[in-house]
């Protein structure tokens, strides 16, 4: 049940627990510790969403804003020879730009 404990351990530990707190404080005691279980695992869940919402933006960035596209399979552009080290020209304001968030 609880790796090597037995059913012996756990009635000890339930009767120490008992006299520790009384018999008044046990309900509120599991009451607390549900709600914290409860509020660990609706944390654990959101950071997962929010980690697989950070991952789809990153894709998105990748590919140039379009949802759905690949980024592996993206075909690159052809550079005109001797443009290989050339620094981009600046564009205007919105020309072709992916949308910043």
């Amino acid at each position: 049940m609880f790796g090597s404990m037995g059913i012996t351990e756990l009635v000890l530990i339930l009767f120490i627990v008992l006299i520790i707190f009384g018999a008044g404080k046990l309900p509120q005691l599991g009451e607390g510790l549900g709600k914290a279980i409860k509020g660990f695992k609706k944390s654990v869940h959101e950071a997962d969403a929010i980690e697989l919402e950070a991952t789809k933006q990153e894709a998105q960035i990748q590919t140039g804003g379009q949802p759905g596209a690949d980024p592996a399979g993206a075909p690159q552009a052809a550079q005109p020879l001797g443009t290989a080290g050339a620094v981009p020209q600046p564009q205007a304001p919105g020309a072709s730009e992916p949308p910043k968030v």
